[in-house]
């Protein structure tokens, strides 16, 4: 015997997100009143006039939502996103179900440092109400707040989709969320309203944007095979070190006729070998000041580290040389050292993680180690000088012989503290102190310079280049 088709029990489990709207109590309560008391009171008129309620409540509610939205966001920009350039994302809410979604609101957060200028619906299909909505959406561009922080409002049909799309600037470096974002959908003409479906967010990676620098001495020592840098060591290269007698496993190319002629006997070029440099820089992550105000804004400890960081790899890898970072910070992190176009955009991906962490410990002693620091090697370290664990770093440094370069990054226009009392004698004195460790510092050759972009750190690697080539005295 063939079982009667019934419902299965697990059918109504996809309808659980769904709920009842105040309008479908109230149109069923109105309903059942005016029968209730067409009946008792024996009165046609009521029935009539409960009629539309119920027929009306009825014919919405014959087909039911079995699936709640989807919503999902994906970022527009396929290339790199850089500091001030423009970012583009997208909110989609989809429509998997077999009646249509007659009223959708959808929310979404933003990072502040992703500033929305316009948003608006767009839809594959375009449609009046959608454009309208774009229009609207553009409109609230134009105050002071973000355009994506309201709510937004539209209708998606049948197996289609809706997107939010979202169009601004991104004012920052760093991983910056979009989302979470959230939709609530009514259907039945109002009677069922799902509940709130939210998607986790989306970090776009937006990329420091590199300050002008350029510096043209050479290095202290290289200590590569090949590479931009004329060593002091004869060889293949194109630095001209002079002329010589022709000797056995010269190139013939490298005769220099004009004075084997005169000498009557044959002599050669001699030239320098092109070498590459290992720059090491270290960034001070101990503690941070000032207030970043963004690309177009002042820019705070951490920014000056990044940008400069940033712009001091791409200026060595761009020759040849190769560079690595390491953090002077409780994580220690540290990325090794490689030269060419992928370490540049490793170096990029390695400071999005950079944040400051005060720590009253000293986990440092591996920053010192022969393995991570090469005798060879550039050291460039960039530090506020906040922290008395800075300058004695730095003075380890210069007392094991590196070749270091200290590039102060605290902000020229950090303003004294407002509160009355002694906090403003107290800011002056801390001014004189660091003034005083500074010049400290510097007696212990530790060459300390303000980061200021391009040619910033050309007087300071010249004094180091000559320092390095001088004769070292030896006592007895």
């Amino acid at each position: 015997m063939t079982e009667p088709t019934v419902s299965s029990p697990t059918e109504p489990e996809p309808a659980a997100g769904w709920a009842p709207t105040p309008a479908l109590g109230r149109a069923v309560l109105l309903a059942g009143l005016l029968l209730v008391a067409g009946v008792l009171l024996g009165r046609v008129d009521l029935i009539v006039l409960a009629a539309p309620f119920a027929l009306g409540t009825a014919y919405a509610l014959r087909r039911r939502p079995t699936a709640l939205p989807q919503v999902w966001i994906t970022s527009g920009d396929d290339g790199p996103l850089v500091e001030g350039g423009d970012a583009t994302a997208a909110v989609s809410v989809g429509n998997p179900d077999t009646v249509d979604y007659d009223l959708v609101v959808l929310r979404t957060r933003v990072s502040p440092w992703l500033r929305i200028l316009r948003a608006g619906f767009a839809r594959d299909e375009p449609s009046a109400d959608s454009s309208a909505n774009s229009g609207e959406s553009a409109a609230a561009g134009g105050t002071g707040r973000s355009a994506a922080d309201r709510p937004f409002v539209t209708s998606v049909p049948v197996a289609s989709a809706v997107d939010l799309e979202l169009v601004g600037r991104a004012l920052r470096w760093g991983r910056h969320p979009i989302g979470p974002a959230g939709a609530r959908v009514a259907t039945a003409g109002g009677l069922l309203v799902s509940r709130a479906v939210i998607v986790e967010p989306v970090r776009v990676r937006v990329y420091p944007r590199t300050e002008p620098f350029e510096a043209v001495e050479a290095m202290p020592r290289a200590a590569g095979l090949v590479g931009a840098h004329h060593s002091r060591r004869p060889g293949e290269g194109g630095e001209l070190a002079g002329v010589r007698v022709f000797a056995p496993g010269d190139r013939l190319r490298r005769i220099d006729w004009r004075v084997s002629l005169r000498a009557r006997q044959l002599h050669v070029a001699a030239t320098l070998s092109d070498r590459d440099a290992e720059v090491v820089v270290l960034l001070d992550v101990l503690a941070e000041a000032g207030r970043s105000g963004g690309v177009d804004g002042a820019a705070s400890v951490l920014d000056t580290t990044v940008r400069a960081t940033a712009a001091i790899a791409e200026h060595y890898l761009h020759r040849g040389d190769r560079v690595s970072l390491l953090e002077y910070g409780p994580a220690a992190r540290r990325l090794r050292p490689a030269a060419g176009r992928r370490q540049y955009l490793t170096v990029l991906e390695w400071l999005l993680d950079i944040h400051v962490t005060a720590s009253s410990h000293e986990p440092y002693d591996q920053v010192f180690g022969p393995q991570l620091l090469s005798s060879d090697a550039l050291v460039v370290v960039l530090t506020p000088l906040l922290d008395e664990r800075s300058a004695q770093m730095l003075a380890r440094l210069a007392r094991a012989g590196r070749f270091v370069v200290a590039v102060d990054t605290l902000p020229t226009d950090l303003a004294s503290p407002k509160d009355r009392g002694w906090a403003e004698v107290a800011y002056r004195l801390w001014r004189l102190d660091r003034e005083v460790m500074i010049g400290q510092l510097r007696e212990h050759g530790v060459p300390v310079v303000r980061w200021a972009g391009a040619g910033s750190l050309d007087q300071v690697l010249r004094d180091v280049a000559r320092l390095a080539t001088a004769p070292r005295v030896g006592g007895r």
